[in-house]
């Protein structure tokens, strides 16, 4: 009722101030001539309900308005000055009520002359500021106005001869920001009302303003990463303050590496309070081992590992692994392979022994690194999450070690269903968790994760065992130019944790007053940065590489717009939202295409983008030729389909038996004009196999040869009604190869999936066309 109460309200004005100006030519309005035109039955009143409203919602300003301490500090140098100083604004709010706002802001708050546009009938874009210098006998020329709206302040006062200032309540960007937040936000909690945050916005627009002009990095910390940030440093605090309620003996560790921002951030507000510890799921699931399974179970996802990564790991050389190993090429082979075979390869007991050593060397770097471990009851682990498994590892190692301190796992992104198996005296809890946005949303959320892993991470190798209290890492590939970046993204995060700080009592905010509130604005902010960035973070952040981890030396791309379009061209919009990674970033790879395709994506996670709407539906067949190298031809009929977008899709299955060198492709059977947005092949022992393949791969558009055809990049224009395009088809990878061309056609209306009488789809021997617009005129296909 909020939700629709509100877009009433906003209607009303509209309404009240369009009458306004074809009566008056003003379309300046008192709070009562709004609620005149206000649905009062919908909400169960009556019409004299009307100055209750208009009460009630100036009751609502008074409580919400704040003073800006900077636009304060400038009026009061002005009166002291000896300047006549005063108040001008567009407001629905009579002189009295705007008096009583400004007094309520800024108790004692005085002024020489005071505006309102609604008892003048006239804003400042019209003649307000006539009235306002012919009034007080002030000459323009000797006149200063300060205003946040360019066209009435700025493009007002200067049109009257007044000198004037804009002081923008926010730029550009950060405006353009807030819009897609609001966005998000209503996507992922659907039942919350996206207007207030507990001044989260106001402080942000604060802080941003009192910053100076830095890198484009470091403007991604204040304005982005900072208030996500500070929102999570608040959640660990609650958790260890209710911690310490209880009379626990509370220490905190922060897990490295990418929990090494949330360590600044608490760091630089909160001292030596808490330790960086440098623990990652290889070592701890190793350490707390004591069968094969735990180490089969960390192998299995790895796409490919060789013997000298797997010795890395568990520190020894089992003959056997090393012959496994020695029969693959290249001395390389699968996660997979080798975890199913692991059984036959070790001992169990090898890693009993292998799992005590890394334990004792883990313990020590702990006592190490934590002051007082072993007087310490709670230990809270941070991370960014997500399903606890370190956290789980290490309550297996404390447990074998008799160690009692109690676990709590403390994470900014979680996956819920994973904590069953929390021991019962530990806890686990996310602030972005299943409460906040749904579980669709998500796994969406955590798909895109490694763009803030990458930002929130060291500049050090990950943890591979320990000495003497210190950690051993290994090497970093990452580009120099790519940790640089992510220090000065963490530079400005950190300056937005300072400055908000320092500036929240000022404006008496208190952002993180409501923890469900914060949680839901920091899941809006940071979903905004992973699923709807902007140009300008695509170009900053998009050639960030991911590093692999697990002893690899790999760094995996996280953008690939390119890919992107081939799985769309091949599979369709829907299977291109769940392409298996690489590229780490999916969202930003989609917004490498456009900005539309960021939000398809986005609607996608949120469980909002209907099959029905967003699949493929035939629409038609049509012949294509098929040549084989000897020149011999055959026609075969494929399936045509439209998509959601009104594209056009071609599948053309073929088997290596049918010995086919060309597909002679009628492109102006279909249209005389369009775009060619692709043509892609997969492959696979099955048709059914090759059309789930995910590795899809391009035909170059050099490859591809015109018959009365005219192409110029993506478009083409067929010369003459038997205008061909012919593909080449290369040697055969598997048994069955699927070639799929994408198309839009520019020269009718889209074409409709026809259906007989049955319900069924009626098939053609030749695509017919049936527009939109014919189709109530057209029986066939």
């Amino acid at each position: 009722m909020s939700v629709s109460f509100v877009q009433h309200r906003i209607q009303a004005e509209a309404r009240a101030r369009k009458l306004a100006l074809e009566r008056s030519g003003s379309t300046e309005v008192r709070i009562a001539d709004i609620y005149k035109y206000f649905p009062f039955r919908l909400f169960g009143l009556s019409r004299d309900a009307l100055g209750d409203l208009a009460q009630i919602e100036f009751e609502a300003e008074l409580e919400l308005c704040r003073a800006n301490p900077e636009m304060l500090e400038q009026y009061l140098d002005m009166k002291r000055g000896g300047l006549r100083v005063g108040f001008i604004s567009d407001t629905y709010w009579s002189t009295d009520q705007l008096a009583r706002l400004l007094r309520s802001c800024s108790p004692g708050l005085t002024w020489d002359f005071l505006y309102a546009s609604c008892d003048h009938g006239s804003g400042k874009s019209e003649a307000l500021f006539e009235t306002y210098l012919a009034e007080q006998g002030i000459d323009a020329a000797s006149s200063f106005h300060v205003g946040d709206n360019h066209n009435a302040d700025i493009k007002g006062a200067r049109r009257h001869g007044i000198r004037p200032r804009y002081y923008p309540q926010a730029s550009a960007p950060l405006a353009s920001k807030f819009q897609r937040e609001t966005s998000i936000f209503e996507l992922q909690c659907p039942d919350q009302p996206s207007r207030l945050d507990c001044g989260a916005r106001t402080l942000r627009r604060a802080v941003t303003a009192r910053s100076a002009e830095h890198s484009p990095a470091f403007n991604v910390g204040v304005t982005v990463l900072g208030p996500v940030m500070a929102a999570f440093d608040a959640f660990i605090e609650a958790r260890r303050a209710a911690l310490a309620r209880e009379g626990a003996r509370v220490a905190i560790g922060f897990l490295g590496r990418d929990g090494l921002l949330p360590y600044r951030v608490w760091q630089a507000n909160r001292g030596e309070t808490g330790a960086y510890v440098e623990i990652n799921r290889r070592v701890s699931l190793v350490g707390s081992a004591d069968t094969l399974e735990p180490l089969s179970e960390l192998l299995s996802p790895v796409v490919k590992i060789d013997a000298a990564t797997f010795v890395d790991i568990v520190k020894v050389q089992p003959p056997a692994v090393m012959k496994f190993f020695a029969q693959y090429p290249d001395g390389i082979a699968s996660g997979r392979e080798l975890a199913d075979a692991l059984p036959d390869l070790m001992d169990p007991l090898e890693i009993t022994d292998i799992a005590a050593g890394v334990r004792a060397r883990l313990l020590a770097y702990l006592r190490a690194k934590i002051a007082e471990f072993d007087g310490c009851t709670d230990l809270i682990l941070v991370d960014l999450g997500y399903s606890a498994s370190v956290q789980k590892s290490l309550r297996r190692i404390f447990d074998r070690e008799g160690i009692r301190i109690r676990l709590h796992g403390a994470y900014l992104l979680t996956l819920d269903d994973a904590f069953d198996d929390i021991a019962d005296d530990d806890t686990a809890e996310g602030l972005i968790s299943d409460r906040i946005v749904t579980p669709h949303v998500k796994r969406m959320l955590i798909r895109n994760v490694a763009l803030l892993e990458q930002l929130c991470c060291s500049d050090e190798g990950s943890a591979r065992d320990y000495h003497g209290g210190e950690v051993l890492r290994e090497g970093d590939q990452r580009p120099a130019a790519q940790l640089a970046l992510a220090n000065e993204v963490q530079s400005g995060t950190l300056a937005y944790a300072s400055r908000a700080r320092a500036l929240a009592p000022h404006y008496a905010l208190q952002p993180d007053a409501d923890p469900i509130v914060a949680a839901r604005w920091a899941a809006a902010v940071l979903g905004r940065l992973l699923l709807l960035p902007d140009d300008d973070e695509l170009a900053l952040l998009g050639g960030i590489k991911h590093d692999v981890n697990l002893g690899t030396q790999a760094l995996a791309p996280l953008l690939d717009a390119g890919f992107i379009n081939d799985c769309i061209v091949a599979r369709g919009l829907l299977t291109a939202c769940t392409a298996p990674a690489p590229p780490m970033w999916l969202a930003g790879s989609f917004a490498a295409l456009s900005p539309s395709h960021a939000y398809l994506y986005t609607l996608f996670g949120a469980n909002r983008l209907p099959a029905n709407v967003f699949g493929e539906a035939q629409c038609g067949t049509l012949q294509v030729g098929l040549f084989g190298p000897d020149s011999q031809a055959s026609l075969e009929a494929v399936s045509v389909y439209h998509t959601g977008l009104g594209d056009l899709r071609l599948r053309i299955p073929l088997s290596r038996r049918m010995a086919v060198a060309t597909i002679a492709l009628p492109l102006a059977k279909l249209t005389r004009g369009g775009m060619l947005h692709g043509i892609t092949v997969q492959y696979g022992e099955s048709a059914a196999k090759a059309a789930e393949n995910s590795n899809v791969k391009a035909i170059p558009e050099g490859r591809l040869i015109d018959a009365s055809l005219e192409r110029s990049g993506r478009q083409f224009r067929a010369t003459t009604e038997d205008g061909m395009l012919l593909i080449p088809v290369d040697g055969f990878e598997d048994d069955v190869a699927i070639y799929t061309v994408a198309l839009t056609a520019l020269d009718h209306d889209r074409i409709l999936a026809v259906e007989d009488r049955d319900g069924n789809r009626a098939p053609s021997a030749t695509l017919t066309w049936r527009s939109a617009n014919d189709a109530q005129a057209t029986n066939g296909n």
